[in-house]
């Protein structure tokens, strides 16, 4: 069955590593983990200037995963005019892309895409057909086809 409290368990455990988490209880506190992530931001952004760093983010669930995850930290995600639909520009130290916003979003997307990938199988095999096996390469066409 779906577990969304299992999932947003496994979400904050990942924001709490991110955020540096080293002992247990801190990891049961992951909800102090946005802050002290904000924090480090404030601290890089005193030693070293905003880049602007674009994403392409295609997959439309992970770009919003990415946009959420940038407001999170109060940063503001944004596109120019006539930019493609799945860039994304943020403004932030190159530090903290590197080292923080993009490890964290990658394992967070990782995390959420297994998670989707588990309801969607349940889904069709519950509700279309029990053999959710992939198609069959062939070398020819089949007869008729």
């Amino acid at each position: 069955m779906f577990d969304e409290a299992a999932l947003l368990d496994k979400l904050r455990k990942i924001e709490a590593l991110h955020a540096g988490a080293t002992t247990e209880g801190e990891k049961i506190a992951a909800a102090f983990a946005a802050e002290r992530i904000r924090e480090r931001l404030a601290a890089w952004r005193k030693r070293e200037p905003d880049i602007e760093m674009q994403y392409s983010l295609p997959d439309p669930w992970k770009r919003r995963l990415f946009i959420a995850l940038c407001r999170r930290y109060e940063l503001e995600p944004f596109r120019r005019a006539r930019q493609r639909y799945s860039t994304v520009c943020v403004c932030a130290p190159e530090p903290f892309h590197k080292n923080t916003l993009w490890p964290q979003y990658l394992s967070l997307a990782e995390a959420l895409q297994a998670h989707l990938a588990a309801i969607t199988e349940r889904v069709i095999k519950a509700a279309i057909h029990d053999d959710g096996r992939d198609d069959s390469e062939v070398r020819e066409l089949p007869e008729g086809g």
